[in-house]
């Protein structure tokens, strides 16, 4: 009865996160997948997706930065 109660709900700023996380890397559970498109709001998704993939960008860019850096170039 919990468990039901709980996939009514709404996924909060945590569980949205971290869907956004799994599926940005390809390994997205079903059941998570199925919760977001029935309670999610598709908005939030798309902000998250977007500000997770500058974030991403701008990690792989420091960190070319950073090896370029230590190789002398």
């Amino acid at each position: 009865m919990d468990t039901e109660k709980n996939e009514k709900k709404k996924p909060n700023l945590l569980q949205i996160a971290g869907s956004v996380l799994a599926a940005g890397f390809g390994v997205q559970n079903s059941k998570n997948r199925e919760r977001d498109f029935q309670h999610g709001n598709h908005r939030v998704f798309i902000i998250a997706g977007i500000i997770f993939t500058v974030l991403f960008v701008a990690g792989v860019f420091t960190v070319v930065q950073m090896v370029l850096k230590s190789a002398g170039a």
